[in-house]
């Protein structure tokens, strides 16, 4: 895959599956809304059996497994069908294990100093985490002229009214966000509202 991960739509859905039947009408949901991407959270005991089952049955979306932080988990998700990986943080152990995979990889900064790392480890694509929480946009807006060949995937506490926030910062490729899937509408099995939230988020 050539294309940046941070390129592929400027709203990444991070979800939670909590019932892998979910995971195919999930998936062709936000296909059918216009984002062709997807990033499960292994959260839950569900996590895998769903990357496998989309990566198999929904070729036209990209999904990545989330929340990895641990070596096993990269190689765990590599062998169920992910075609790309993001770490909420990083160290080198689980920075050579996604590397180890061959797949495209966000490892997760939350300050200056750790961005540096990542440059000097040779990454310029990251995830920023908890977004919210480590100043936001105006965090990103801030280190963009000292640090300008980092970008991000800014995630945690985003949503529908903050999210243009950070999509007009020059640093910000796209952002990850949970609230194209919520979980009522899982639990509903409202694939139509899923649909609206990603034709929404694809509009950003």
């Amino acid at each position: 895959m050539t294309e940046s991960l941070l390129d592929r739509a400027p709203v990444v859905p991070v979800v939670v599956i909590d019932d892998v039947e979910h995971a195919i009408p999930l998936a062709r949901a936000l296909v059918f809304g216009g984002l062709p991407v997807i990033e499960l959270t292994l959260r839950t005991p569900d996590a895998l059996d769903a990357i496998e089952r989309i990566a198999a049955e929904v070729p036209e979306i990209l999904v990545g497994a989330g929340t990895v932080v641990t070596p096993a988990q990269a190689k765990q998700a590599a062998d169920a069908g992910a075609q790309f990986l993001v770490s909420p943080g990083s160290t080198p152990a689980l920075l050579r294990a996604m590397t180890d995979t061959g797949l495209p990889h966000l490892p997760g900064v939350a300050t200056v100093s750790e961005v540096l790392g990542l440059l000097e480890a040779g990454y310029t694509e990251m995830k920023f985490f908890p977004a919210q929480a480590c100043g936001g946009a105006k965090f990103l807006a801030s280190i963009h002229s000292p640090v300008p060949a980092a970008r991000f995937c800014p995630t945690g506490g985003i949503t529908a009214d903050n999210a243009p926030d950070y999509r007009k910062l020059p640093n910000v490729g796209c952002v990850g966000g949970s609230w194209i899937t919520p979980s009522d509408a899982l639990d509903a099995q409202d694939w139509t509202a899923i649909a609206g939230y990603a034709r929404g988020a694809a509009r950003l």
